[in-house]
């Protein structure tokens, strides 16, 4: 479910929470991410923009993105630090226009160590993180002290800053978790060896922070409370760890799950919602101040049930508020059921942070562009100025696009060519782990026809349903959203006696098809991996299914942090067994899944190894007959080109996945018929077929639509 079923009146979401004398005006926390917009002073007010606008929606809370202490500490070189006079000053624009809204906000303290992405790294011990190129420098016990003292610096800049208090960040493997952890603490001082000496800079950092907050100002602190990394503390170290931070001067406790290098996922959209509550609730029931829960809460629903149920104080969530910034006020009204879900995707989020760009989101192109006038949130337009918008196409970028026409006050008509509208999100809901594309498209609809939009479902749209009966333009303007349609390969036998079945992928992910015991997929992009997913999983078919069951889930990825003596919380995974054969194929010669997106390419890589797909690079397509796939291949010494081979795939079927072309043959249809170029606008994968892209789709879309 995305929406409250409760009355409003009875959400403990929306209690006020009282925390040492702060007046927290409901228990709903925006949890730390960087934003990209931390960096530069004179990107400030952009960034105060955005958490005003989170704040104005309701949220309790802000912790804004990590803030280095230190500019070797900071994330990437340049990256925003709180060390002087100068910083404070220039975050009091973020502070003040939190506090205009009636909101708190805290400023999360970081130092990256080896995860810093310039060379003069520091950790621990010196060591070297698999995501990094560079191996760490081991602080000396002074350096440590220069530390310490370095975060007591910041925390009292933060209350000259006018934020509320600060976060300490000890979780996600940075540097206070490399402390924590045996694996990357390998020293042998009074800041080594046992559990208490590990943890003895971190707690050391907590008690100079609070000293340096006074009596006043807020001190949260985010621990790891499994590592899900080799060698990490076991989960009984974690509590000891949570229990020392409250008695040094912590306020509040938030949950931190999992290391950047960490091989479980813990946020993406095949995770299971509140997979950590379990983690919450044993540190809630450890320390007597409130906790914070954290990742993967992306619904209301959820984060009242877990509230109810005692696992937490409050809930923190991030990648929601970038979806809706009026989340809060949203579920604690009337009509909640029109809360934009996060389908936790992390197109727009975490892979901009990993490629250095601004954060922004799938479901809200708005978000972190407020200042931006072409993504103003729409205003009816006078009468005069309104005008007729005809949307051909009902996928996500359509939708969006006839929504955001008729939030100005224009006449709408979106036409759809099937019976059901989605587009390409049709498909995704169907894939397994992307359930959450399922609400997220009800969504789109839902609000689209609450705007006021007329659709017309089952119509294939011709210039001639745009005119009117004397052969005139019916409409002002026309966007064009067809999206895409697959590509054909051309494959000598197709369709003899005996040769394997070739399908299109929509068809086979629809379940229009079924496919046999083995079969091979061709091309390996986002489209072919998940497909080759879909017919090895175990329920190797196409129907809508429930999530997988969190047990099922922790068991394949060998997650034990219930077990208090396991290692970062980890145990020998348990894949589940593969539906049937797959063999994946692409023709680039680069290892297969190498350029799917950084945040989720590396779960789907893995996810395919445990399925035992069988993936081929560098492939060329011969033909199909009684026999299989005829395929050649790099190899060593093979018996036809110098270091190529013949292969013969025993399989049933093949399924094409080479890639997309644009249905964009009504704009020319238009142009042709007379009308104005002015008034035809093509977006999404129909202006653009490249690797099927939700987000520039959907940017398409609000971009297309101005006043």
């Amino acid at each position: 479910m995305t929406h409250m079923t409760d009355a409003p009146a009875s959400l403990r979401l929306l209690e006020p929470l009282t925390v040492r004398r702060t007046v927290l005006r409901n228990r709903v926390v925006m949890g730390s991410m960087h934003l990209g917009l931390e960096d530069s002073h004179a990107d400030l007010p952009a960034l105060a923009a955005f958490y005003a606008e989170r704040a104005a929606g309701g949220v309790g809370l802000i912790v804004t993105g990590g803030v280095g202490v230190t500019p070797e500490g900071a994330v990437s070189p340049g990256g925003g630090l709180l060390a002087d006079a100068a910083d404070a000053a220039a975050h009091r624009t973020l502070t003040d226009a939190v506090h205009a809204e009636g909101g708190r906000i805290l400023v999360q303290l970081l130092h990256a160590g080896r995860y810093a992405r310039g060379a003069d790294l520091v950790s621990a011990s010196a060591t070297r993180a698999p995501i990094s190129r560079h191996t760490a420098h081991a602080l000396t016990e002074a350096e440590v002290e220069e530390l310490v003292a370095a975060y007591a610096r910041s925390a009292r800049l933060a209350l000259e800053a006018g934020y509320d208090g600060v976060e300490v960040m000890a979780s996600e493997g940075y540097l206070l978790n490399q402390f924590l952890a045996p694996s990357t603490n390998l020293r042998e001082d009074r800041y080594g060896g046992s559990a208490e000496n590990r943890r003895r800079f971190p707690v050391a950092v907590v008690a100079a922070v609070r000293e340096a907050l006074g009596e006043t100002g807020l001190l949260s602190v985010r621990t790891s409370l499994t590592d899900l990394v080799p060698g990490g503390q076991t989960s009984a170290e974690a509590l000891d760890t949570a229990r020392a931070f409250e008695a040094a001067g912590a306020d509040l406790i938030m949950t931190g799950i999992g290391w950047h290098e960490s091989r479980v996922p813990t946020v993406v959209t095949s995770v299971p919602r509140a997979a950590w509550a379990e983690a919450s609730a044993r540190v809630r029931a450890a320390v007597g101040i409130p906790v914070i829960a954290a990742n993967r809460l992306t619904t209301p629903d959820d984060a009242e049930a877990l509230l109810r149920g005692g696992a937490a104080d409050l809930v923190a969530v991030a990648r929601p508020l970038l979806a809706d910034p009026d989340w809060v006020r949203t579920v604690g009204r009337a009509g909640a059921e029109h809360l934009t879900p996060c389908i936790a995707c992390n197109q727009a989020c975490l892979d901009h942070v990993m490629a250095g760009r601004p954060v922004s989101c799938l479901m809200n192109p708005r978000a972190g562009r407020e200042t931006d006038p072409r993504y103003a949130r729409p205003v009816p337009v006078e009468i005069g100025r309104r005008r007729r918008v005809a949307v051909v196409g009902a996928g996500p970028a359509g939708l969006t696009a006839a929504h955001r026409a008729a939030g100005f006050g224009h006449d709408v008509t979106l036409f759809e060519a099937t019976e059901e509208v989605g587009g390409q999100f049709r498909l995704a809901r169907r894939i397994p782990g992307k359930e959450e594309f399922e609400p997220a498209l009800r969504h789109l609809e839902a609000r689209a026809v609450a705007a006021g939009v007329h659709l017309r479902r089952e119509t294939r749209v011709t210039p001639r349903t745009l005119m009117t009966e004397d052969g005139r333009p019916a409409f002002d303007r026309v966007i064009i959203a067809t999206g895409v349609r697959p590509r054909d390969v051309d494959l000598p036998g197709v369709g003899e006696p005996g040769a394997p079945a070739v399908h299109r992928y929509d068809d086979v992910v629809a379940g229009r098809v079924r496919c046999g015991a083995a079969v091979a997929v061709i091309g390996a992009g986002g489209v072919g991996v998940d497909v080759a997913e879909l017919l090895a999983s175990p329920e190797g078919g196409a129907a809508l299914g429930e999530p997988e069951p969190l047990e099922h889930w922790r068991a394949r990825w060998g997650v034990a942090d219930d077990d208090p003596t396991a290692p970062g919380g980890l145990t020998r995974p348990e894949p589940a067994e593969r539906a049937r054969r797959v063999f994946l194929l692409q023709r680039s010669p680069e290892p297969v899944g190498s350029r799917l997106r950084p945040t989720t390419g590396w779960v789907h890589r893995l996810e395919l190894r445990a399925l035992g797909v069988e993936m081929l690079s560098g492939v060329s397509y011969e033909r199909v007959d009684r026999d299989g796939l005829h395929v050649t291949a790099p190899a060593v010494g093979g018996d036809g080109d110098p270091g190529r081979r013949r292969l013969v795939l025993p399989v049933t079927d093949v399924v094409v996945c080479a890639g997309q072309e644009s249905e964009d043959g009504l704009a020319g249809d238009l142009l042709a018929a007379g009308w104005d170029p002015e008034a035809v606008t093509v977006i999404g994968g129909a202006r653009v077929a490249a690797e099927v892209d939700a987000y520039r789709a959907m940017d398409d879309a609000v971009l297309a639509v101005q006043d």
